[in-house]
């Protein structure tokens, strides 16, 4: 009965943990690769880097494509793959609320 039930259990868990593991990456810190290497495969894309940080156990790019539209990039720490890639919208500058505003 015990064993049936951890059965069940497992079972009716396991589309959550599926759909959680597609936003995350997990790699042991030992096989990922150096933010020198994430920066270098960022330029070889054309892409000029803002930012690199970590999010989800991910490397994350924010920074600009070759024409100079906002991305944002998630990439597998241990392969580098794109797992994610999402242009977005305008950036406000942060110094300046009203850099957007038409006035």
């Amino acid at each position: 009965m015990k064993k049936s039930l951890t059965i069940l259990v497992f079972l009716a868990l396991a589309p959550a943990r599926a759909a959680l593991a597609d936003d995350d990456c997990f790699a042991p810190m030992a096989e990922w690769q150096p933010r020198a290497a994430v920066a270098e495969m960022a330029a070889q894309n054309g892409w000029t880097v803002g930012r690199i940080k970590i999010d989800d156990g991910c490397y994350e790019i924010d920074g600009t494509d070759a024409e100079g539209r906002p991305i944002e990039v998630k990439l597998h720490p241990a392969t580098l793959e794109v797992i994610e890639f999402e242009y977005e919208e305008k950036r406000r500058d942060r110094n300046r609320p009203d850099a957007d505003d038409d006035d």
